[in-house]
This record gives C-alpha cells, sequence and structure tokens, in this order.
C-alpha cells in the first residue's frame, strides 16, 4: 500500500480521528451489480432492493446510489477502451485508490468518505468497483451560473495547493471532479492513480488540467480567471 509523506506544516485542515481498516468480504452482493464479490470495506454494504443509477454527473463507468453508498465500477479510457472497457491485471489500482483517498480523508480533507472497493475475476485479470459514502451536492460545473463563482474558485485553489504542499499528484482530478454541498463547500472526488510525487511542477500540472477541463465545459472567462490568480 503506498506510504504517505509527513503532514507539511502548513496544512490548512484538522485530522479525523475515526479509524479505516479494511474488513475482508467473500462471495459478498453488491447493490446494483451481479455476481459474488470479494469486498475489501469498513462496514458491511446492506443489500438494497431498489439501487438507482445516478443522473446528472460525468464520468466513463456511471455511478450507482445504493442507501447511503455510491458504488462507481472502474472503467478504462482513451484508446484502450474501445479494446478493453473494464479488465485489470491486478486489484493493486483499486486498493491504491482506496490507501490514498482514506490518507486524505483522516487528515481532514474535504472529500466524500472512503468506504472501500469490491473486485472479483474477469477473463485474464479482475474488474473492480470504487464504494464512497454518499454525499449531497452537485457537480461543480452543474452550478457555475450561480453567484459564489469567486469562492468556489477560491475554494477549488485552496484544495489543489493542499495537495501540492503534500506532494500528491491526482492525474484525474478535474472540474467535474469537484462537488458543490449544500453549505458551498467543495469536496474533491476520484483519487484513481494517485501517487505521491517529488517532481517540483505540481502546481502547474493541476491549474493547466483544470483549466483545459474549465475550457472544454464552457466554463465562464471570469471563473477561470479567478482559479488562476487564486492560484498564484
Amino acid at each position: 500500500m503506498p506510504t504517505p509523506p509527513p503532514l507539511p506544516q502548513n496544512w490548512p485542515f484538522s485530522a479525523r480521528t475515526d479509524s479505516r481498516e479494511l474488513i475482508f468480504f467473500e462471495d459478498a452482493k453488491l447493490p446494483g451489480f451481479d455476481g459474488k464479490w470479494r469486498l475489501y470495506c469498513t462496514m458491511p454494504i446492506p443489500d438494497i432492493n431498489e439501487p438507482a443509477e445516478l443522473d446528472g454527473l460525468y464520468g466513463r463507468g456511471g455511478l450507482i446510489r445504493a442507501g447511503d453508498y455510491i458504488l462507481r465500477p472502474y472503467r478504462r479510457g482513451g484508446f484502450v477502451r474501445h479494446l478493453n472497457k473494464k479488465t485489470y491485471l491486478t486489484a493493486n489500482r483499486f486498493r491504491n485508490e482506496y490507501y490514498i483517498h482514506a490518507a486524505l480523508w483522516n487528515a481532514g480533507f474535504p472529500t466524500v468518505e472512503p468506504v472501500g472497493f469490491a473486485c472479483r475475476r474477469l477473463c485474464w485479470g479482475v474488474e473492480g468497483i470504487y464504494i464512497t459514502k454518499r454525499a449531497d451536492g452537485l457537480p461543480w460545473p452543474r452550478v457555475w451560473s450561480g453567484t459564489n463563482n469567486k469562492n468556489q474558485a477560491a475554494q477549488a485553489a485552496g484544495l489543489i495547493k493542499a495537495l501540492v504542499s503534500w506532494g500528491l499528484w491526482a492525474p484525474d482530478l478535474n472540474a467535474t471532479n469537484f462537488l458543490v454541498a449544500p453549505d458551498g463547500q467543495l469536496l474533491a472526488l476520484d483519487w484513481d492513480r494517485a501517487a505521491w510525487s517529488s517532481k517540483p511542477c505540481l502546481a502547474e500540472r493541476y491549474r493547466t488540467r483544470i483549466e483545459r477541463s474549465m475550457f472544454k465545459l464552457g466554463a465562464p472567462t471570469g471563473l477561470i480567471d479567478a482559479l488562476r490568480n487564486a492560484l498564484i
């Protein structure tokens, strides 16, 4: 499992004290998915009769809401998705995402609560599902027409700066992976392929990626400028 470096002295969040130890469940049933799974999670997932696919979100694999839980199947992107949509050689990718996400959660970083992951054999490898607690809110691009854009841009910049200060690179973090909670707080989502890095250019890499996704999704120019200025 990835070992996080010590938190920086200027870390702006208060650590949580709850435990994130995983429990293993063999032949588990998951709401909204057929078959039996090897489930690694902090709590049993209840059998829910009517799970629902969430609408209005972004991403390749779709999300399933089951009671207080969100289940996200792993799906490949890029050209390889045309050849192989959901098979991975091992479960290491799922496991690494959980442990990095749990480290962020324990450190008090604004994100959804991680619960665990599930996997099972598929063809020559495994397929996987990532599990979190459900959090109310909307993807950031859905509320760009609102009145709190500058505040949200400042929050997004603050979260990015915190990740940079800890040396964490999350290559999938873009504008669609910020959730705006009902109280206006931004939560950062999706830690797939994230890793701690000693490279000195993380801030610029984050800025470039976030701005590219904002341009692609038609963000207001003033919002892009506000984010850029907040990251300086």
